[in-house]
C-alpha cells in the first residue's frame, strides 16, 4: 500500500506512452498542415461541464475563464449533495507546453431549508464559503499540440485554504491521464483516467478515488453555434465501489472565443443516485 500512488503515477505514464506514439505519427502526416484552422481546434473548447477535462491546452498569453452554477440533488454522489455550488476556474496558457490552473468552489446556500410538500425540514448541514483552492497544471504528452490525437498529463493539488467551516482538510495530489480523439473536423471524443487521494501517507490512498470518463461533443447542424456533449463516467472508492453515471449538455458558441451552456447528470446505481443540472459560461482571451 505505501507503493501504490508510486505505482498508479506509473501506470499512467505506461498508458500514455503507446497512445503518445499515436498522436506522434498523426502529427507527421500530412492532412495535419490543416488541423489547426479545424472549427475543433480553433473554437473555445472549456473543461466544463461534466467530468471530463479536456487535451485543449492554451498558448502562451491566453487566458480563459469558465464559471457555472450547479444543483446537485440530496443524493448525488458527485459534487455536493443538496448544494448549489459556484465553481470557478482560471486557465493560463505557459511556455513549453504547459498550462496553469486555478479552480474554486463558492457554496453560497448554507442557510437554506429543505422542502418535503409543505413541511419544511431541518437546515441543510455541511460547509459553506470558499472551498479549498485547487492548483493544476497541463503538460503536453504528445509531440505536438492540437494534432488529431492527442494526449496531457494533469497534475494537481487541493490545498488547506478556504472556509473554516471545511473540516479536516489535508493537501489532496491528484493525477489524470487525458486522451483525445478528433473525429473528422468538428467532433471529439475524449476520455480521462486518473486517480485522487488524501494526504501523502500510505493510510490516504485507502481513502483514494479513480475516475474514468468517456465523452463525445461536437456541433449540431452544419454551423458551430450550437453543439452537445454526451459523457459516461464512473468512480471507484474501496468502500464505496463503483459508482457510475451520465451527463449530457447542449451550448451555443455565439463567438470563437466565447461559450454558454446548460447540462445535466445523473447517477446510473443506488449508490450512484442523484440528479444534479447548471449552467455556466467560458471566455478565451488572447490569440
Amino acid at each position: 500500500m505505501r507503493n501504490l500512488t508510486l505505482l498508479t503515477t506509473g501506470a499512467l505514464l505506461s498508458l500514455a506512452a503507446p497512445v503518445r506514439t499515436l498522436a506522434q505519427s498523426a502529427a507527421t502526416d500530412a492532412e495535419f498542415n490543416s488541423n489547426m484552422e479545424s472549427p475543433f481546434v480553433r473554437l473555445i473548447r472549456p473543461d466544463r461541464p461534466g467530468q471530463t477535462i479536456t487535451t485543449n491546452m492554451l498558448y502562451p498569453g491566453q487566458f480563459q475563464f469558465e464559471t457555472g452554477l450547479t444543483r446537485y440533488a440530496d443524493g448525488s454522489s458527485v459534487g455536493y449533495a443538496g448544494r448549489q455550488v459556484w465553481g470557478n476556474t482560471l486557465r493560463v496558457g505557459f511556455f513549453n507546453h504547459i498550462e496553469l490552473r486555478a479552480t474554486q468552489n463558492y457554496l453560497p446556500d448554507l442557510a437554506a431549508r429543505r422542502q418535503s410538500g409543505d413541511v419544511s425540514a431541518a437546515p441543510v448541514s455541511g460547509p459553506g464559503g470558499f472551498a479549498p483552492l485547487n492548483v493544476a497544471a497541463k503538460f503536453l504528452a504528445s509531440s505536438t499540440q492540437n494534432a488529431r490525437s492527442q494526449v496531457v498529463i494533469l497534475l494537481d493539488m487541493n490545498l488547506r485554504n478556504g472556509d473554516a467551516s471545511f473540516a479536516g482538510k489535508q493537501l489532496e495530489p491528484g493525477a489524470r491521464l487525458l486522451v483525445s480523439q478528433q473525429l473528422g473536423q468538428r467532433f471529439g471524443l475524449e476520455g480521462n483516467f486518473g486517480f485522487r487521494q488524501r494526504g501523502f501517507k500510505a493510510e490516504g490512498t485507502k481513502q483514494g478515488q479513480y475516475l474514468t470518463t468517456l465523452a463525445l461533443n461536437g456541433p449540431l447542424g452544419a454551423d458551430t453555434h450550437f453543439g452537445f456533449l454526451a459523457e459516461t463516467y464512473a468512480t471507484w472508492q474501496r468502500q464505496q465501489g463503483w459508482r457510475p453515471g451520465l451527463s449530457s449538455g447542449l451550448y451555443y458558441r455565439p463567438l470563437p472565443g466565447l461559450r454558454l451552456d446548460v447540462t445535466a447528470g445523473y447517477g446510473l446505481t443506488p449508490a450512484a443516485g442523484g440528479f444534479n443540472i447548471g449552467a455556466g459560461l467560458s471566455a478565451r482571451l488572447g490569440k
